[in-house]
């Protein structure tokens, strides 16, 4: 079946999206307001723009009341944070940190996520994450301000935190890196089966 998507509400056009457009890595992102207020938010619009210089991307999706999450609202304000990897361990926490807490709350405490010091940027970073990645703020892309509309945010990595446990020499052991990918609705990906298969 085809769907003309200006016959489409923006709930529907968003449901076909996320349940098609799968899995998508998770961007489990930790921001300091200016009021010093840890946040911690996942975002599955998410992936790597640039190697060389390294630039993250994520994608925030308006909120129907609009305006920004306080994710983007703290980048704005203060230019860093910290982009973990999710991995099965913290995924339980991860969907906590989901929860529309107001601006003055930390996931962080609502969570009881266990944190750490980061190296280069005042946001904190999640202490179990086996990857993290410190940033500062490039650009962002304005797309909509409409409810549902995007706004698409430009990070340029300056430090690469990798637990020791699954780092073989400069590679990441994929098995044990065991991230999560998010599928449609409330699902996730696990990455118990993995298949290897050389480019040609």
């Amino acid at each position: 079946m085809f769907f003309d998507v200006e016959s489409l509400s923006s709930q529907e056009i968003y449901r076909f999206l996320v349940g098609g457009v799968t899995p998508r890595p998770i961007a489990w992102i930790s921001t300091l307001s200016k009021n010093g207020v840890a946040n911690i938010a996942p975002y599955s619009f998410f992936n790597v723009a640039s190697c060389s210089p390294p630039v993250l991307w994520f994608s925030q999706v308006n909120p129907m009341e609009g305006g920004d999450k306080n994710t983007l609202a703290n980048i704005l304000e203060t230019k860093e944070c910290v982009i973990h990897v999710v991995n099965e361990k913290l995924l339980e926490k991860m969907n906590l940190s989901c929860a529309s807490l107001p601006a003055s709350q930390s996931e962080f405490e609502f969570a009881d996520i266990e944190y750490c010091m980061s190296h280069s940027v005042k946001p904190l970073s999640v202490k179990e994450a086996p990857v993290r990645y410190e940033c500062n703020l490039r650009e962002v892309l304005r797309i909509s301000s409409l409810p549902s509309g995007g706004s698409v945010v430009l990070m340029n990595v300056s430090h690469i935190y990798i637990d020791d446990s699954i780092l073989e020499g400069m590679k990441i052991n994929q098995g044990k890196l065991d991230s999560v990918g998010k599928m449609g609705a409330d699902f996730y990906s696990l990455t118990t089966s993995l298949l290897e298969m050389p480019r040609p």
